[in-house]
C-alpha cells in the first residue's frame, strides 16, 4: 500500500510563488497525471514529492508519514526524467542492475530481478547492448526498468516520452499503461499533452499558475470542466467560447451569441436555472465542444442559417468553422459533409452538450440540461 498526500503545499523561488496552497490525496495503485502549461508548477510539485525540491510550507505524506524533511534517498521513490540519463559506458543489463548493486544485493538476486524487469518491458534481447545502439523508445524503456527494478513505493515520471516522435509516443503510452497495470505501482506522471493525460490517467490533476484547477477522471474533466481554463485546455479542438445573453420567448430560452442577429433555441428551463445561478444581467459565456454543434445541409426547425468558412479535413472527420455573429464557432462533421468554404448550412447547439460560465470569474455555472 502506497498512499501519497499533499497538504497545503506552498513553494517560492525568490519572490515568485510557483505552488499555491496545493492539496491532493493519491490512493494506492492510482495513476495520477499532473497536466498543465509549461511553468504552471507541475514539475516542481513532482520534484517536491521526490525530495529534489524543498517546500516552504505544507506537508508531504507517504503512507501517512511526513517526509518533507527527509532526503530523497530515504523516501523510496523512483523518478524517470524526459532525458534518458543512462550510463553510456554500461550495457543495458548493467544500467538496470546499478541501483541494486548499491544495496549490496547478491549477484543471483540481481540477475533474477534484472531479467524479470527486462521481460516485463520486452527488452531482454537488448541486455548486452550499450545505450548508443538503442532507439529512443528502447532507451526510455531501460530508464523505466532501472527505476522499477528495486520496486519503489511510487513511480514519478516527468514527461518521459516528450522527446520521442509521434509514433513512438503512441507506442510508449500503451506500454506505460500496460506496465502500470501489471506492476500495480502508485504512479504520478507529468505532462503538458492532454492526449497523454486522457489516455493514461485514472485521475487528471489540472494546474494553472501554481493553482490546482480541477481533479477528476478523464471523462469528468472533459464533460464537466470546472472553469473556462479547464474547458479550453482539455480537448482537441478546444471548446468553443462565446459571450452570450439569454432571453425567454414563446416557450423557449434564446441564447444569442455576441453580434448575432438571431439566437439558438434552448429549453425554457434554461432561463430559470440561469436565474437561480445568478448570471449577471443574463450575460454569460457559452461553451460548446465541436461535437456539440449540430449541422444540417437543409433548413430545419430550431436550426439557424450560418456560413461555413475554413474546413479542416482530418480523414475520419472534418472541423468546420462557422460564422455566428461576431464569433467563429467550430463544428465537427463527417468527412466531406460541407463541400467547401462559403457554403450556407444550418446549425444548432445540442442543449445536452452546452456549458455556461461566469464571464467575470471564468467558473462554471454548473448548468447542464
Amino acid at each position: 500500500m502506497t498512499q501519497i498526500e499533499l497538504r497545503g503545499i506552498q513553494k517560492y523561488f525568490g519572490a515568485v510563488q510557483v505552488i499555491k496552497n496545493f492539496n491532493l490525496a493519491i490512493a494506492d495503485n492510482e495513476f495520477i497525471v499532473l497536466l498543465g502549461q509549461s511553468g504552471c508548477g507541475k514539475t516542481t510539485t513532482l520534484r517536491a514529492i521526490a525530495g529534489l525540491e524543498t517546500v516552504d510550507e505544507g506537508d508531504i505524506l507517504i503512507d501517512g508519514q511526513p517526509v518533507q524533511h527527509m532526503k530523497a534517498s530515504d523516501r523510496d521513490i523512483a523518478m524517470v526524467f524526459q532525458s534518458f540519463s543512462l550510463y553510456p559506458h554500461m550495457t543495458v543489463y548493467e544500467n538496470i542492475a546499478f541501483p541494486l548493486r548499491a544495496t549490496r544485493m547478491s549477484k543471483g538476486d540481481i540477475d533474477t530481478a534484472v531479467r524479470e524487469i527486462a521481460r516485463v518491458l520486452r527488452i531482454t534481447e537488448f541486455l548486452g547492448r550499450k545505450p548508443s545502439a538503442l532507439s529512443g523508445g528502447d532507451m526510455q524503456r531501460v530508464a523505466i526498468g532501472r527505476a522499477l527494478v528495486r520496486r519503489p513505493k511510487a513511480m514519478l515520471m516527468d514527461e518521459p516520452i516528450g522527446a520521442l516522435d509521434a509514433k513512438l509516443r503512441e507506442e510508449m503510452r500503451a506500454e506505460i499503461k500496460r506496465l502500470h497495470i501489471k506492476q500495480g505501482s502508485t504512479t504520478i506522471y507529468v505532462t503538458h499533452d492532454q492526449v497523454e493525460a486522457m489516455s493514461l490517467a485514472d485521475r487528471i490533476v489540472i494546474m494553472h499558475e501554481g493553482i490546482l484547477q480541477q481533479v477528476g477522471s478523464p471523462s469528468e474533466v472533459y464533460a464537466f470542466p470546472a472553469n473556462m481554463f479547464v474547458a479550453q485546455f482539455v480537448g482537441s479542438p478546444v471548446m468553443n467560447m462565446a459571450p452570450a445573453t439569454v432571453s425567454e420567448t414563446a416557450g423557449h430560452a434564446i441564447v444569442q451569441v455576441s453580434g448575432g442577429a438571431k439566437g439558438f433555441e434552448f429549453p425554457a428551463a434554461l432561463a430559470n436555472r440561469l436565474s437561480d445561478a445568478k448570471a449577471e444581467n443574463g450575460k454569460l459565456t457559452l461553451g460548446v465542444r465541436p461535437e456539440g454543434v449540430l449541422i444540417s445541409r437543409e433548413a430545419r426547425e430550431g436550426f439557424m442559417q450560418v456560413e461555413a468558412h475554413i474546413i479542416e479535413p482530418l480523414g475520419s472527420h472534418d472541423i468546420v468553422d462557422l460564422k455566428v455573429g461576431d464569433q467563429m464557432i467550430r463544428a465537427r462533421t463527417k468527412s466531406g459533409f460541407v463541400p467547401g468554404p462559403g457554403e450556407a448550412v444550418w446549425a444548432r447547439i445540442d442543449p445536452d452538450q452546452a456549458h455556461f460560465f461566469n464571464t467575470a470569474t471564468g467558473s462554471s455555472l454548473g448548468i447542464r440540461l
